[in-house]
């Protein structure tokens, strides 16, 4: 992508369709864990605010897509995110693996919950 989008749908649209049918189904799994999201456009990438703040970033890459930050949780929510941590704040999950739609809504919610906390 060389132009900044200037919406989720056309950050969407840009991808390749791997990566975007994963992406659409990550926004649809953010948009039903926590009511309520708005999104937008962030430092070029799509995030998802609620009450106007950013609370979550996701994003396609070539053989994956990251979902970002890394939330503050429990010892059960450390050790399921583990395997997709990536270091420096980002959560990796590669393109053609099932990606864990259950695990991506407890993300949001958390960092949604953390969000209303600052």
């Amino acid at each position: 992508m060389t132009e900044k989008p200037d919406s989720v749908d056309a950050y969407l649209a840009a991808q390749p369709p791997a990566a975007r049918a994963v992406l659409q189904r990550i926004r649809e799994t953010i948009h039903r864990a926590v009511p309520d999201t708005g999104e937008k456009i962030s430092y070029a990438i799509p995030a998802a605010t609620i009450g106007g703040r950013v609370f979550i970033f996701f994003a396609g890459w070539k053989a994956h897509v990251s979902v970002y930050p890394v939330p503050d949780g429990d010892e059960a929510l450390e050790k399921a995110i583990e395997p997709y941590n990536a270091g420096r704040g980002t959560l990796r999950f590669p393109l053609g693996e099932p990606i864990p739609d259950d695990l991506i809504a407890q993300i949001a919610v958390r960092l949604a919950e953390q969000a209303g906390e600052s």
